[in-house]
C-alpha cells in the first residue's frame, strides 16, 4: 500500500510539473503588451455603473427665445441608469417627443416631487407653462434616437440622442 502511495503521489506531481512547464513556455507575461490600437481605444464606451447618472438638462425656450435649446446631442451608454432633468423655460407650450422613451427600462418620472412610476414608455412630455420633469430610466437598446418639438422642429428644437 505504500509502494502505492509513492507511486500515486510521484505521478501527481510529475503532472503538475509538466503543466507548470507547459504554462511557462507559452507565458507572455514578461513581454510588454503591445498598445492598443487608437481606433479600438477610442471606440470603448464608458464603464457602467450601478448608481444613475446625470444628464446634461434640456433646456427649452428661454425668457428671450421662444425656441432656444440649450443642447441638442447627447450621448448614454447602454446598460446604464440616468436622470434627466427637461425644463421648459418659456411661457411657450411645448409638446416633447423622443422614440428613445421606447427603448429605455422607464424608472419613474417626477413633476413637482410627485412620482410617476409606469410600466411602459410616456407618448410624450408636455409643458403647458414653465418648469422642470425629471426622468430617471436606464438605457437598453444600443442606437441613434431623435428628440423634438414636433410641430417646431423646423425652428431648432430637435437633436440626437446616441446609446452606445
Amino acid at each position: 500500500m505504500r509502494n502505492f502511495k509513492t507511486v500515486a503521489l510521484a505521478t501527481l506531481l510529475s503532472i503538475v510539473a509538466a503543466q507548470t512547464a507547459f504554462a511557462q513556455a507559452d507565458d507572455d507575461d514578461d513581454d510588454q503588451a503591445a498598445p492598443k490600437p487608437k481606433a479600438e481605444a477610442q471606440t470603448k464606451a464608458p464603464a457602467v455603473t450601478r448608481a444613475s447618472k446625470n444628464l446634461p438638462e434640456l433646456i427649452l425656450g428661454s425668457k428671450t427665445d421662444d425656441f432656444a435649446v440649450n443642447q441638442k446631442d447627447f450621448e448614454l451608454v447602454a446598460g446604464q441608469g440616468y436622470r434627466w432633468k427637461i425644463t421648459s423655460a418659456a411661457g411657450f407650450e411645448y409638446k416633447f417627443f423622443t422614440d428613445l422613451f421606447r427603448n429605455v427600462w422607464m424608472n419613474q418620472i417626477v413633476i413637482n416631487e410627485l412620482e410617476v412610476h409606469m410600466n411602459g414608455a410616456p407618448a410624450w412630455l408636455e409643458f403647458d407653462s414653465p418648469g422642470t420633469i425629471n426622468v430617471q430610466f436606464t438605457a437598453v437598446r444600443p442606437g441613434e434616437y431623435t428628440w423634438s418639438v414636433p410641430d417646431l422642429a423646423d425652428k431648432g428644437m430637435k437633436g440626437k440622442i446616441t446609446v452606445k
